[in-house]
Formats: C-alpha cells, structure tokens, sequence
C-alpha cells in the first residue's frame, strides 16, 4: 500500500496530501479538494469519533474464523465494505486520471473483491455518465447516487441509471445545500418527507436516501418507503460543526429498527473502524476519500490491495473480539468505560 499511496501523493499534489492518517486537519477548507468545508471540523469528527471508541478483546472463544458475508439490497457481499460514491477527479483529486477510468477501476475492484462500488453525480455530466458506463459494463452491480435535483434532472437521470441496470438508486439529499450547484443553474434542494415519498413510488428500484444524521429523519424514510439510508454528513463537505457520523449513529440505527438497511459513512479507515460502526447498528460501512487514493495510486489492482488490507483487518478485529459474523455483531464488543 505504500507504495500506492506514494504515487498518489505524487498525482494529487494540491488537492491531496495523503495523510498517514487520513484526518482532514491538513486539508481543512479545501473544497474543492479532498478536504472538509469550513473548519474541516466535520470531516475531523468523523475520524476522531471513531478513533473514541474501544473494544472489548477476548480470546475464550471458538470464533476463529470469523463469516464476513452478508445480504444486502439485494447484493451477495464478501464483507459489508462499499465503496462511497465520490466523483470529480479533475476538480477534486489533481486529474491524475480520466473519470471513467478511475469510476471503472474502482467498481470492477470491488466486483471482483465481492463487495460493491457506488457511484456519484453532479457537474459536469460525465461524472454520472462514467458512473451509468461503469455500471453498465459491470452489469449492474453497483449503486448510482443521484442528488437531490429538481424534478426533471432527477427522474432522467434515475431512468438511465436503471436503463444501466441499476437496481438500487441512491440520492445524497446531504448534497442539498450546493450553492455552487444552484449558480451553475443545476438547483438542488431539500426534499419534505411526502416529496420523497412521492420521488420513492415513481422510481421502480430500491431506494437509498444518503444524509440521514437524526432518528426523526430515519424514521422519516422508512414511512416514506427508502429501503435504505446511509448515515452520512457528506464528508463534513456541506456543513461545518457537524458530529461525526458514529456520534449519531447508534441512535439512528435504534429508531429504525432492522425494518430497513443501515449503511455509514464517514471515518472508516481500517478493519476495525468497519467493525465499531457494525457494533453501533450498521450493517455495512461505505468508505470514501482512502478508496479514491488507492484508486488513483493503483489503478484497480490499488483498490483491490486495498480491500484485502481492510479485509485482513476486520477478520484479525472480529478473531480478537470473539465475532463469529458480522451478521450478528452487538454492543458488547465495545467497551464502555
């Protein structure tokens, strides 16, 4: 992974330092870039609350070789590891690949690795487009996040992602507040909860709502009929002063109850941070900015190196915490104190 990671550093020179450890205080307000908005305080609480939270270590167990496969949305997975849907390499990552390359890259990684990429959108077009392409060609094994447009872009774009082969669509309603966007002319916006009822019944695929950091919310989609949420502060890159995402999270898993499918985003960086967010009620883990420098350091033999390495990770975590499955993780993993 090291060296990897040097020749990314090398193509994202100005947009990403590759930090040994991937925090947001070197890159704090740079957006775009790969940095959090403002302070950075959001993409900072993301790692740190993660990094807050201890495990129990026991090793008077049979656990010894720990079952990391699961069910969801649909998807058979390896491990419950996704990568997240960031786009934007010209704007965001130093243009060190084509969109389509790095989009492709790291789906098939993922693909072949048994777990799932997800792609995103936004302007210019080709990043949805390399996203449906990639989608496309993996036959449909990937999930496009769409943002929360006004009704024509939406539902266009949502139709030739399923023309793509797309069975899950996703919307990152945390992208909400984009001025940018709006200035461009592409508005986007905030969507009551009987609008994405409505958004959620005109689309015929499952439906993932991305940005939900209050129980109130999570019990908002269920109503309105998501299959999933992901839990999400975009990356602390729409609002400063946001908790991180495993502040919240234990909270919002519990207020919706198994009836629909919990992902969460924000601050994984290893096996173990995999494991903390399972333990808090989440029952996969999308991981975003260490994805796109694997990607852009190694093509998708990187993002496959990279997924072996979270994979040693989790299992060596799940043996040292006695977790047979991550289908069955609990609480009392975790120390309290």
């Amino acid at each position: 992974m090291e060296e990897i990671r040097e020749k990314a550093r090398t193509l994202m020179k100005g947009y990403c330092r590759v930090c040994p450890v991937c925090d947001g205080r070197a890159c704090a307000g740079q957006v775009p870039g790969m940095g959090g908005l403002g302070t950075g305080s959001g993409f900072q609480d993301n790692v740190r609350a993660l990094s807050e939270i201890r495990f129990n270590m026991r090793c008077l167990h049979d656990a010894a070789e720990p079952d990391t496969g699961l069910s969801l949305l649909g998807f058979d997975l390896s491990m419950p590891v996704m990568a997240a849907p960031i786009g934007g390499v010209s704007f965001n990552m130093g243009g060190g690949m084509q969109e389509q390359d790095y989009i492709l890259a790291k789906l098939s990684a993922c693909a072949d690795e048994g777990c799932l990429g997800c792609t995103g959108d936004g302007v210019p077009d080709f990043i949805h487009e390399s996203g449906f392409a990639a989608i496309r060609e993996l036959e449909g094994r990937g999930i496009p996040f769409i943002k929360p447009w006004e009704d024509q872009e939406l539902f266009s774009k949502a139709e030739k992602a399923m023309e793509a082969g797309a069975s899950v669509i996703g919307m990152d309603v945390d992208a909400a507040g984009l001025v940018t966007l709006r200035k461009m002319g592409r508005p986007v916006s905030p969507k009551p909860a009987a609008r994405l009822a409505e958004i959620i019944e005109r689309i015929p695929a499952k439906f993932v709502v991305k940005g939900v950091m209050t129980a109130d919310e999570a019990k908002m989609c269920v109503d309105a009929g998501a299959a999933g949420i992901v839990v999400s502060n975009h990356g602390g890159r729409v609002l400063d002063g946001v908790p991180g995402t495993a502040r919240v999270l234990r909270d919002v898993a519990a207020a919706v109850q198994g009836q629909i499918a919990v992902l969460a985003d924000g601050g994984v960086r290893s096996g173990g941070d995999v494991l903390r967010m399972l333990a808090l009620g989440a029952d996969a883990v999308m991981i975003g900015r260490p994805f796109s420098v694997a990607v852009l350091g190694g093509g998708k033999d990187g993002a496959s190196t990279y997924l072996s390495q979270i994979r040693q990770e989790l299992i060596q975590s799940m043996v040292l915490t006695g977790t047979a499955s991550v289908r069955s993780v609990d609480g009392s993993i975790l120390w309290s104190g």
